[in-house]
């Protein structure tokens, strides 16, 4: 498992591995647990950045991202060796402060078999789960709208591998990670966050972005056009 190359899919694709000395970066445990600080610094400044009229709608976007992240890392190498990283929480560190490709850290990186199973294990109840439990202490937020928001990101990554095959000659990196994709939209949660096609998703939800000044429609949003104009 060569964590490099699957970095090089694209920034979300990216993971750093060792202990970094900025004391920033903590185990996502602790975020998921009872330690709110370094979520509520992330939903800050992503308000802050887009003018988020809401608390909610920057704990949305900063939602998503995370979890574009964490399919990511995971779904990568799944599709590339077969192999995924152990990304128990305790040894995953954060730093809210940045954005991919730094704000992750790996500890101590020990390959795992990859079957959708694994992936679901290790993302879908290791981190989304407890993720969303600790967005939702931190301020009010649907519980439909963050699993919109994982259904989104898991087909996002997986649209990223079908891309970056393609353009590399991987025709079996394409396979894996649409047949992985597909079994991991089997389970109910993310079964019921959209309509999964060839290389397409469309979400039945709304991540809220184009709440925020300037902001418009994801490519995969419910909607046509933002409620409310015209």
């Amino acid at each position: 498992m060569d964590l490099a190359e699957s970095g090089s899919v694209g920034g979300f694709f990216a993971l750093r591995t060792g202990r970094p000395d900025d004391g920033a970066y903590v185990p996502v445990a602790e975020v998921y647990a009872a330690e709110p600080g370094p979520l509520a610094v992330r939903i800050d400044r992503v308000a802050e950045r887009l003018r988020a009229p809401e608390r909610r709608v920057a704990a949305s976007i900063a939602h998503l991202g995370l979890a574009a992240r964490l399919w990511s890392v995971a779904l990568g190498p799944a599709a590339l060796y077969g192999e995924i990283p152990d990304l128990d929480p305790a040894g995953l560190l954060w730093d809210p402060r940045r954005t991919s490709p730094d704000d992750l850290v790996l500890a101590a990186p020990r390959p795992l078999p990859a079957t959708a199973e694994s992936l679901r294990q290790a993302v879908q109840y290791g981190h989304l789960v407890p993720l969303a439990a600790a967005l939702r202490r931190e301020c009010r937020i649907s519980q439909r709208l963050l699993w919109g928001n994982a259904g989104s990101a898991l087909a996002g990554a997986a649209r990223e591998l079908l891309v970056w095959a393609e353009q590399q000659g991987r025709p079996e990196v394409a396979e894996r990670a649409g047949a992985l994709a597909r079994e991991l939209f089997a389970h109910p949660d993310l079964r019921s966050t959209g309509v999964l096609g060839p290389g397409s998703f469309r979400r039945r939800s709304c991540c809220l972005y184009y709440r925020c000044p300037g902001g418009g429609l994801c490519g995969d949003c419910a909607f046509d056009r933002p409620p409310g104009r015209p």
